[in-house]
């Protein structure tokens, strides 16, 4: 679940799209489109409501765990794309300037999409279903069973390869430690390993390579189940500690966001 980095990439195409369609509005007007012009107000009513959906259908599509309106893992994608897209259309509304509330909104904003980073690194150390829910220690526990299992018949199966593979395992640096370094340096290790796999892979006769690639894809899934074993209640912990910070930064942003609309409208009507 969000392995493949789908949501980051719409998220992208979408904000390269709406920086195309910024750049040619302020190309035919030769200036930066005003906050306060009908494109400015565009783009930045569109960018809050974005944000506020980012805020709120995600918490309730988690809570009503008997809904059948999609799956999990598409409502924490859309929530992430959401997250990012909303933000730089806020962003691009400001006609780069800072000063007062819409200041002290922005930095919230840069604030809380940074935070929504960092959750999404923690939220992915936490092995889950397609649909979302966690899955259990003692799940991961036959799953890591079943892997070694796995090795073990592959091992039996490929005798010759076996031996020529294991002398070379030896070399192979997998991570240590537990709790919290697994998870936030799981990337680290993850390339660091799969670079060492190369290398042995690249040392073995041409004919064994095509079993030691079979041997990789098992070896690297075990690895990452024990891991995800060791790491499982240091991430949940971390998790459950990213959610008390994020969720009242969301909770002043929004409020800062409603205060900045409601002023905006008042002034706009006051001054006519």
């Amino acid at each position: 679940m969000l392995r493949n980095n789908r949501e980051l990439w719409l998220a992208l195409i979408a904000i390269l799209a709406i920086t195309l369609a910024y750049g040619l509005v302020t190309n035919a007007r030769q200036s930066i489109p005003a906050a306060g012009s009908l494109f400015g107000h565009a783009i930045g009513g569109a960018g809050f409501v974005l944000m506020l959906m980012t805020e709120t259908l995600y918490t309730l599509r988690k809570r009503s765990r008997n809904a059948r309106w999609g799956r999990m893992s598409s409502w924490l994608r859309f929530h992430i794309f959401t997250g990012i897209v909303g933000p730089y259309m806020v962003l691009l509304h400001t006609s780069w300037k800072f000063n007062g509330l819409a200041g002290v909104l922005m930095l919230f904003t840069v604030v809380i999409v940074a935070s929504g980073f960092f959750g999404r690194y923690i939220y992915t150390a936490i092995p889950r279903t397609v649909d979302g829910a966690e899955i259990t220690a003692s799940e991961l526990e036959f799953q890591a069973q079943e892997a070694a299992s796995e090795l073990s018949q592959w091992a039996a199966a490929q005798p010759e390869a076996a031996r020529l593979v294991s002398g070379q395992l030896a070399a192979l640096t997998e991570g240590t430690g537990s709790g919290t370094g697994l998870i936030f340096e799981r990337v680290f290790m993850d390339w660091r390993y799969h670079w060492q796999w190369q290398q042995v892979r690249r040392s073995l006769p041409e004919e064994v390579r095509p079993q030691a690639a079979q041997l990789e894809k098992l070896q690297m899934r075990r690895r990452e189940l024990e891991r995800q074993l060791a790491s499982l209640a240091a991430a949940r912990q971390a998790l459950g500690l990213w959610h008390s910070v994020h969720m009242p930064i969301g909770m002043a942003l929004f409020t800062l966001g409603f205060i900045h609309i409601a002023a905006v409208l008042y002034f706009a009507t006051a001054l006519k």
